[in-house]
């Protein structure tokens, strides 16, 4: 398939229509139907694969393979419930569903016209099992735009991005054949980055736009390294063609030929979905020479990330591009002026990218009207920890975080208390309950403390330990720093160490003073971002926890009961002297005779706890 020019895309668009009119009926039209199967990292190692596969075998053999369809999509977010099918046009949304389902799901749903009841989700807040998204919970107040085409195309299948409008808002622009209106109406659409700074996206295509140079890049930033996210990953295993459309209209508005997506290599389904994409773009004419028949030149390749954090700062990302070590360096000329290999570079992230073409397409006024008067359009978040409902949200900007944490997130597991929230990775810092009603936008989060980054979001119970959870970042920044800047290697480091005392008890009150002073010290001096905001979870955690901090300090107490040097394990007179604990303990620190009181020696204890789980009797606990 060879598109030649703009109207002929226009009527292929026209022609592929009929590929997804059952996923977008309104309502039942034929015993015609389509099973989009989720085939995201985590459905696809919770077996949805075979799956898919079980399901074909069993419509092939139950003699309907004429009506029913079954295919692989992006995530459906609700990664939780995973595997998850969804069934259309009758809207029936299943979840948890095991490779031994299928035949269940076509003999009684697709032949039968009765859903499979217990596949269906239980929807706590009512106790009921319902059968469409629309009533769940979950996504009620959900807008997805990024994740648009997540769970409705196959990402596998160019004929069905195109089908869902895909390249025409590229045809628009090469159409229009204007790059500095194109520009304009991104600057006007008021979409800001989501890789975390947040810098206005059409200000940056623009001053790129303006630079000179022998030649320009444009790169996607796919180097996702937050601790828990996900949210890049997914909308390239879902939708990889809009972030290869999205590429080519900056490269036409900024006036580059080339551009690179950089991923890290640990991404495996991702970068064989984006490599299919990349062939199919190419033998269609939408990437390479004179696409669409316009004249413009365009590809695209993939330069592969080893993982470390620090790339995803755009100076270490570029640096990795040109074959060097990651490190960045100092934006003493902006890398729209002077980027890769000293050439005007335009950065942007995944998520980014996957907002601007059905920006072209709908128009600046349309995505400025979503969000806040400073935060436009929405934000996709990686939910996780102490929640109900983990996974992928997309939300309007301006959602309250109490909102995500209770409503859309389902609100804290076990009958536990909220004890905070914490965003950005590790970059960002936490959030206490007193600010749950704070709308998440840009400013409202670093205002009080923390951070959008770029969406991770984990949600903290009474049962986390604040000294321990900044501890936990300052340990993966350490790890992750590159040492190229001193406030940076040396500082992060001293700060982990007087984190490490004050867990073991034997932190002083100067300690404190001095973990405050180095967090100005390391977030003003450091070269990149990863500096600066190392620093973030101390400070927040000092802010709004520092009755923990004095807690581990002055009674050498951990409120939490996490910080392992500060507890002991204790046998009550409950003993029965059963010796199963003295059987199970790996370093024979238990004393007693059968049917008597055991004893444990507390200074070869190594409080692992095997002696709790071994107790018939709970008579062992750690206080």
């Amino acid at each position: 398939m060879k598109v030649n020019s703009i109207e002929e895309l226009k009527e292929l668009h026209v022609s592929k229509l009929p590929l997804l009119a059952l996923r977008q009926a309104k309502a039942h039209v034929g015993k015609e139907r389509v099973l989009m199967v989720c085939g995201g990292t985590g459905c696809h190692s919770a077996s949805s694969q075979e799956l898919l596969e079980n399901l074909r075998e069993e419509v092939k053999s139950q003699g309907v393979s004429d009506l029913v369809e079954v295919k692989a999509t992006g995530c459906f977010g609700f990664c939780a419930e995973g595997p998850i099918i969804k069934v259309f046009p009758d809207d029936v949304f299943y979840v948890k569903v095991k490779p031994e389902d299928a035949k269940r799901i076509v003999c009684e749903h697709l032949i039968g016209g009765t859903p499979v009841e217990d596949l269906l989700f239980l929807e706590p807040t009512i106790n009921e099992k319902v059968q469409t998204m629309q009533e769940m919970e979950f996504y009620k107040k959900q807008l997805r735009i990024a994740l648009r085409n997540c769970g409705i195309i196959d990402p596998e299948e160019i004929e069905e991005y195109i089908a869902a409008k895909g390249y025409l808002a590229l045809a628009k622009v090469l159409e229009e054949a204007n790059p500095e209106a194109s520009t304009k109406l991104l600057i006007d659409s008021g979409l800001r980055g989501r890789g975390g700074a947040g810098f206005p996206t059409g200000i940056k295509w623009d001053a790129t736009r303006k630079a000179t140079g022998e030649k320009k890049y444009v790169i996607c930033n796919a180097d996702e390294g937050d601790p828990g996210a996900f949210m890049d990953r997914s909308l390239l295993e879902g939708d990889p063609h809009s972030i290869i459309e999205a590429m080519a209209i900056a490269g036409y508005c900024i006036g580059s030929d080339t551009g690179f997506v950089y991923i890290r290599a640990e991404y495996p389904l991702a970068i064989h979905r984006l490599e299919i994409a990349l062939d199919q773009a190419r033998k269609a004419g939408l990437l390479g020479e004179n696409i669409l028949g316009t004249g413009f030149n365009f590809d695209i390749e993939i330069k592969y990330g080893a993982g470390a954090f620090v790339c995803g700062e755009e100076t270490a990302l570029m640096r990795s591009i040109e074959g060097s070590r990651g490190e960045p360096f100092n934006k003493n000329v902006f890398p729209s002026e002077q980027g890769l290999w000293g050439m005007p570079t335009c950065t942007n992230n995944v998520e980014t990218l996957a907002n601007v073409p059905i920006i072209f397409l709908n128009g600046s006024e349309w995505f400025s009207s979503i969000g806040t008067e400073k935060s436009k359009g929405t934000k996709v978040f990686a939910l996780g920890g102490k929640v109900r409902n983990i996974g992928l949200v997309e939300v309007p900007m301006g959602t309250t975080l109490r909102e995500l944490v209770f409503e859309i997130g389902g609100g804290i597991p076990n009958d536990r208390e909220f004890k905070a929230v914490q965003t950005g990775g590790p970059s960002g810092g936490v959030i206490p309950a007193q600010f749950l009603d704070t709308p998440i936008d840009y400013e409202s989060l670093v205002e009080i403390g923390s951070m959008m980054g770029s969406g991770g979001m984990i949600v903290l119970d009474e049962d986390n330990c604040m000294v321990d959870i900044a501890k936990f970042y300052l340990e993966f920044t350490c790890e992750e720093s590159c040492g190229k800047c001193t406030p940076c290697r040396i500082g992060t480091t001293r700060l982990l160490e007087m984190l490490v005392k004050i867990t073991k008890g034997q932190g002083t009150h100067k300690d404190l003073e001095n973990l405050a002073d180095l967090s100005k010290t390391v977030t003003s001096a450091s070269l990149c971002g990863l500096g600066k905001t190392a620093a973030n979870p101390v400070v927040s955690t000092l802010k709004y926890f520092y009755d923990e901090y004095l807690a581990h300090v002055d009674d050498k107490k951990c409120p939490a009961g996490v910080c392992k040097d500060l507890l002991r394990i204790e046998i009550s007179d409950r003993c029965i002297g059963c010796t199963k604990c003295a059987r199970v303990c790996p370093v024979s620190c238990i004393e007693g005779k059968v049917k008597e009181l055991h004893v444990i020696n507390q200074d070869e204890c190594i409080k692992c706890q095997a002696c709790i789980a071994a107790c018939p009797v709970n008579a062992i606990e750690m206080v």
